[in-house]
């Protein structure tokens, strides 16, 4: 079900594809992510002639590597990666079963490490942290080709 409907003007901030990948928390884990994040963009960019540069296809890499590092370092078990994608944004959400929300350090050059959610909420539109009945998710956003998103995946 995408977020706008037919003649209220909101068709550009439709849902065009959603994917959901259970990863099972170990050592392959990340990587795993990276692939199934990467062949989600290009499916997008293939099926719905979605534009999705280089450096957006980058940007998505990085956080889902940080998003599941996170998960993995911290909350043993399985996790949940959802990806959507609309004509102007692409979404990022992972779920794991430890109900610690974490904090972004303030920079400092001088710290060894914990700069993951440093860097995501840099480059995140939008950046959430939210604790659910089990666990929590974090949830980035990230605009294609600069476009501020406007609306979201429900």
């Amino acid at each position: 079900m995408g977020v706008g409907s037919e003649g209220d003007g909101a068709a550009d901030h439709t849902v065009l594809a959603r994917a959901s990948h259970a990863l099972h928390g170990s050592a392959g884990c990340i990587a795993e992510a990276r692939r199934l994040a990467a062949a989600f963009l290009d499916a997008a960019r293939g099926t719905y002639d979605v534009i999705v540069s280089a450096q957006v296809k980058d940007l998505t890499l990085l956080v889902v590597s940080e998003l599941v590092t996170n998960a993995y370092k911290y909350a043993p078990g399985p996790m949940l990666m959802n990806l959507c994608i609309t004509r102007h944004m692409v979404e990022i959400s992972v779920w794991d079963s430890d109900p610690t929300l974490p904090t972004a350090h303030h920079s400092d050059p001088g710290r060894v490490g914990q700069h993951g959610l440093e860097i995501v909420t840099r480059i995140a539109r939008h950046f959430t942290v939210r604790r659910e009945l089990v666990g929590k998710r974090i949830t980035a956003r990230l605009a294609l080709n600069g476009i501020p998103a406007q609306r979201f995946c429900p």
